[in-house]
């Protein structure tokens, strides 16, 4: 990892494509921060989005780039359009689902950072069962609420 002493630059549709669950285009990564923060872009097909989830380590950062999404925070809901912003602390139970009727896309940013490495260790390793992406996801300190492999199994 290289010491964060310099400005970190993503040119227009720059970056690295990951395709777990999903396009993610990592436009700057924790090596490039010291660890400090990643950042991508994320498309999400109308209806979709994550189930509930907590992240134990990051803060979690959302720009709406396109369309309409709702976001869930410890119960509460709002929801975005292009140009809103919303700021999830770790630790928080959350989702967010696209509600327009077009893909849209967010601008993600986590610090620290990291968690941007999550979407290739997908693409990478294809988790077939609840439980084994239940592990991935643990290795990057996500945890699905309820676990998959539980909701799976009910």
């Amino acid at each position: 990892m290289k010491t964060f002493d310099q400005a970190v630059v993503s040119a227009p549709g720059a970056g690295t494509l990951a395709l777990g669950f999903g396009p993610h285009m990592i436009r700057i990564s924790a090596d490039e921060t010291g660890g400090c923060l990643g950042v991508f872009e994320a498309e999400v097909p109308a209806g979709e989005g994550p189930p509930p989830h907590i992240h134990e380590n990051e803060e979690e950062f959302f720009r709406v780039l396109e369309g309409r999404f709702a976001f869930w925070c410890n119960g509460a809901r709002v929801e975005l359009k292009e140009g809103g912003l919303i700021v999830v602390p770790r630790g928080a139970v959350h989702r967010f689902q696209n509600i327009g009727e077009t893909t849209g896309r967010l601008m993600v940013m986590m610090t620290p950072g990291g968690f941007e490495g999550f979407f290739s260790a997908v693409e990478t390793e294809a988790p077939a069962t609840p439980a084994a992406i239940d592990a991935l996801a643990a290795r990057f300190s996500l945890r699905f609420v309820p676990p998959l492999a539980q909701a799976a199994a009910a």
